[in-house]
């Protein structure tokens, strides 16, 4: 983001296209699947994070609908390789610190909502998280919890972190489930036949991952398999997608002032229907470490920016806050077009501009 732009923030803190062949047996997709998982891409070293309101969760009617909408969105930051997905408080203020108001029930409410999170923001956290998260390892990481009854339903992710029990992967996730008596070493749930054991002392319930070596599972006779705690950058760095982390911001301007990444995000994209059309703009993106993509709700960002009282700016000078301002999908069809198609049609019409800027 350039200076004259950073001036505007004021805040609290610093901070193939081949077609799908049908399925013969399931040995095959079984070894198709293997290819997918142990065949490296182009190593990265960039990021791309998505900002967008919890909110919008309210827009939806039904448990299930909010449940659906999150699965919509969880899916589709998987398929564009997203890092890291930023949720925002548009209101300016952490919802969940104000009272919780009783609500009088209509013969419209549905009863099973009574114990959702009240705050949308916690609830699309918590679905996003749990998607992400490989299959074997949900029962040990996430407790029973109004707010993942329908998140059995969804369609799963299926990314190369979600490793199948027999696959041979360079790395796995997993979760660990109890320390050796020695105290120098731990077991992890990785999801295969037999525990894995690391030379590491880690508190139980702690996911990690791990480097699995030249491990194969049908040559493995131990009763441990032995492997080594990475941090989970390494498999991004081998050109492996390897999901992506959850942040909650309380407003639009810690977005940006509470980044995970130390030196920030160097270059800022903002999404509006007032923004530049993006043919026109999209080769002026600079290459980047770091790239954040911010979309609004209901009312766009300039909502979110004129009740965030830590922002200089008005929601007329939204602009101001990033180094592009743009629109995705010029003459639209439909009054308005929701946040999880925008996700899509932004990250359809960057995915180029993206692979070629990102610093590898």
């Amino acid at each position: 983001m350039t200076e004259h732009k950073r001036k505007k923030l004021k805040t609290v803190s610093d901070s193939n296209k081949a077609q799908a062949k049908p399925k013969h047996s399931n040995k095959n997709s079984q070894n198709i699947q293997q290819k997918i998982t142990s065949r490296p891409n182009t190593k990265k070293l960039y990021t791309v994070s998505v900002a967008l309101p919890g909110s919008i969760i309210d827009n939806a009617q039904s448990i299930e609908l909010k449940t659906y909408l999150a699965g919509q969105l969880a899916r589709s930051f998987a398929i564009f390789n997203v890092d890291e997905i930023v949720i925002f408080n548009e209101l300016g203020m952490r919802k969940s610190s104000q009272p919780v108001i009783p609500q009088i029930d209509s013969p419209t409410k549905n009863k099973r909502e009574e114990g959702i999170s009240s705050d949308p923001n916690i609830f699309l956290a918590r679905i996003l998280q749990y998607l992400e998260t490989p299959q074997y390892l949900r029962k040990e990481l996430f407790p029973v919890h109004q707010d993942l009854t329908y998140a059995g339903l969804l369609n799963p992710l299926d990314c190369p972190h979600h490793v199948r029990k027999e696959e041979k992967s360079p790395f796995r996730e997993g979760v660990i489930i109890d320390k050796k008596s020695s105290g120098e070493t731990s077991l992890v749930n990785a999801g295969l036949s037999k525990h894995v054991i690391i030379d590491k002392s880690i508190k139980p319930g702690i996911r990690v991952t791990l480097d699995m070596g030249n491990y194969e599972t049908s040559k493995n006779d131990n009763q441990y398999i032995k492997a080594n705690v990475v941090s989970p950058k390494v498999p991004k760095q081998q050109g492996l997608y390897w999901g992506y982390n959850i942040r909650i911001a309380e407003s639009i301007s810690k977005v940006f002032t509470e980044c995970s990444y130390p030196d920030g995000y160097d270059v800022a994209i903002g999404t509006s229907e007032r923004g530049k059309v993006v043919d026109d703009i999209i080769d002026d993106l600079p290459e980047f470490s770091h790239l954040l993509i911010v979309f609004g709700g209901l009312g766009g960002i300039e909502a979110a920016i004129d009740v965030d009282e830590d922002l200089k700016c008005s929601g007329e000078e939204a602009d101001a806050l990033f180094d592009l301002w743009i629109n995705t999908c010029p003459n639209q069809g439909s009054r308005t077009i929701r946040t999880e198609e925008a996700v899509l049609i932004t990250m359809s019409a960057l995915r180029v501009a993206i692979n070629k800027k990102g610093r590898k």
